[in-house]
């Protein structure tokens, strides 16, 4: 197993009962960290903290300003100061662009985009008098460029990119780090419960190099990487974590010379 030298650090994870939060904080338990794992769904945050060798589970609806920043003195009050965040909470409502209603556009901007900025802010409140500390926000792929159907989506993952790299401007001074990793298509029941294998393989892996959906496991890899002290150097980045699907133009179809 790789040592991150985190052993002992307090992370909290927001989106943690699911997804690719839940990996993370698996991941961060698997190296000894200390993991508050925050979600909407206590229940299922308190599953996951359950299983972890040490952390806790903590209530959290993302939106709301009073209620995050009173569950990071709860997350420190709990089990001690923090070394660093992950934001995971995100919720995506597809549709045709001019269909979409405003009540789906704000919804998603208002968890994606809102939610992200006020677990960085509440996190970065508490690392700045300490001059130290590392902030991890997950964007996507969509980060990077639109998508069909998601502008609400899209749009509220570039805003992620814009919070990375403005707040690493403005907290670098005092020690602290923020970065993103922006996943691309990730293996999930939920994904093979609403795409088929074809569609999947005709969609997905054809624009991917490496040739594979991600797992969990790789997305959780790349954010303790930028929690770690081996990212030290490392601020206003975010990462592709997409098997080179962002690199550029690329098809597994032959074509001819």
């Amino acid at each position: 197993m790789i040592d991150f030298g985190l052993a002992g650090a307090v992370v909290a994870i927001t989106g943690g009962g699911s997804g690719i939060g839940r990996a993370i904080a698996e991941a961060a338990g698997a190296h000894g960290l200390t993991v508050a794992v925050l979600d909407r769904d206590e229940q299922a945050a308190a599953e996951v903290a359950a299983a972890l060798p040490a952390g806790a589970a903590f209530g959290l609806e993302v939106r709301d300003p009073v209620a995050t920043d009173a569950v990071f003195d709860r997350v420190e009050a709990e089990l001690g100061p923090l070394h660093g965040a992950v934001t995971c909470a995100g919720v995506s409502l597809p549709g045709p662009a001019e269909e979409l209603s405003y009540d789906r556009w704000a919804t998603v901007l208002d968890v994606n985009l809102t939610g992200t900025f006020l677990s960085l802010q509440a996190a970065g409140r508490r690392l700045l008098p300490r001059r130290s500390g590392a902030l991890v926000a997950v964007g996507s792929v969509d980060s990077f460029g639109g998508h069909a159907q998601r502008a609400n989506y899209a749009s509220s993952k570039f805003g992620i990119a814009g919070l990375v790299r403005s707040m690493a401007i403005d907290w670098g001074p005092a020690g602290v780090r923020v970065n993103g990793i922006a996943p691309g298509a990730v293996d999930t029941p939920l994904l093979r419960r609403n795409l088929p294998d074809a569609v999947i393989r005709e969609t997905m892996l054809v624009r991917t190099p490496l040739g594979r959906l991600s797992t969990g496991a790789d997305q959780a890899g790349a954010a303790l990487f930028l929690l770690s002290p081996a990212a030290a150097y490392v601020t206003g980045v975010m990462l592709p974590v997409d098997g080179g699907a962002t690199a550029g133009y690329y098809t597994n179809v032959e074509v001819g010379p």
